[in-house]
């Protein structure tokens, strides 16, 4: 039987276009999930109206925001508010109220000018769990992908790439897709380097860090396989072909493939936390937000928001 219990759906960026596609979610779905919304009740009710879209049923109130914050700018004001939805559905979620967090997006720079000082939500979110060893994954129908390494320069992303780390990374994603019901899954490594390193050729982090890696997990008992050449890897794993997941060693490495195949349905899960999150794998488009597009409903697309909402439900199932 499913968990009747609700998904918190945070509001995100009150100035980006946030809580135009929460809203535009929860009209589309209806009363076939059961949403919390948690943010500012206010901004929710004037953008419903802007829209001409119904107010969400079931309103928590994190913060409260000034009537004429504008849209399409990082304002402060606007940063400290999603954190404090992100904080009160962490709550939520700890507590067992909800079944699981779905978060739409947020302006990292609003939020750091704010005081909180987190490179996005996954590290937020990892810090409000008690500490937990948390990891980025993308998924949509084709492909999934886990980085390594989320949001640091690529300078440091590449000094940070050790064996244990990565181990740990291959541990956390193995456990996750476990719990998705994958019994066994099939995990390949990228390699950092051009064509994996080309045998030391190109590089030694292969060698040195990787391969030991891959080793050690499979020592485990995960079945772990690589490193393969970053530029073919993700092809093999198109459709769940070769693989069930690939693990990327930086940051962008991972999410060109993912976002290549479409912004529509992917989907941004971290993984390691004891409650389900997930987002949709875009950022907070400044520049449609408050926007009224040909038919006055706003220029701003749900589907990404919508597929994170099917994602949550069915990996809290």
């Amino acid at each position: 039987m499913n968990d009747p219990r609700p998904i918190a759906l945070t509001m995100g960026d009150a100035c980006g276009i946030g809580p135009e596609i929460v809203l535009k979610a929860c009209a589309r779905l209806g009363d076939s999930i059961p949403l919390w919304v948690v943010g500012d009740p206010n901004r929710l009710a004037r953008e419903a109206s802007r829209l001409g879209l119904p107010v969400p049923a079931h309103p928590i109130a994190a913060a409260t925001l000034p009537a004429d914050l504008a849209h399409g700018t990082d304002d402060a004001r606007a940063g400290d508010a999603a954190w404090r939805s992100i904080v009160q559905a962490t709550q939520l979620a700890l507590a067992g109220t909800v079944r699981a967090i779905v978060t739409a997006p947020i302006s990292k720079y609003a939020m750091q000018a704010a005081g909180h000082h987190f490179p996005g939500h996954t590290e937020l979110l990892a810090e409000l769990a008690g500490g937990a060893e948390v990891r980025m994954m993308l998924a949509n129908h084709e492909l999934r992908v886990v980085l390594d390494s989320i949001h640091v320069p690529l300078a440091q992303a590449l000094r940070s790439l050790n064996t244990p780390g990565l181990v740990q990374t291959l541990s956390i994603t193995h456990r996750a897709l476990q719990r998705a019901g994958i019994a066994q899954p099939r995990i390949a490594v990228a390699g950092l380097n051009p064509h994996a390193g080309e045998a030391g050729l190109f590089g030694r982090e292969e060698i040195d860090i990787v391969s030991p890696a891959i080793a050690l997990a499979r020592q485990a008992g995960i079945d772990a396989s690589g490193p393969y050449a970053p530029d073919t890897v993700f092809m093999r794993a198109r459709g769940f072909g070769e693989f069930d997941v690939v693990i990327a060693l930086y940051h962008d490495q991972g999410l060109i493939p993912i976002k290549y195949l479409g912004l529509d349905e992917g989907v941004n899960i971290t993984i390691g936390l004891p409650f389900v999150r997930t987002s949709p794998d875009h950022g907070t488009a400044f520049d449609i937000a408050g926007q009224p597009g040909p038919d006055g409903r706003g220029l701003a697309d749900p589907s990404s928001l919508i597929a994170a909402i099917r994602m949550a439900q069915a990996l809290s199932s």
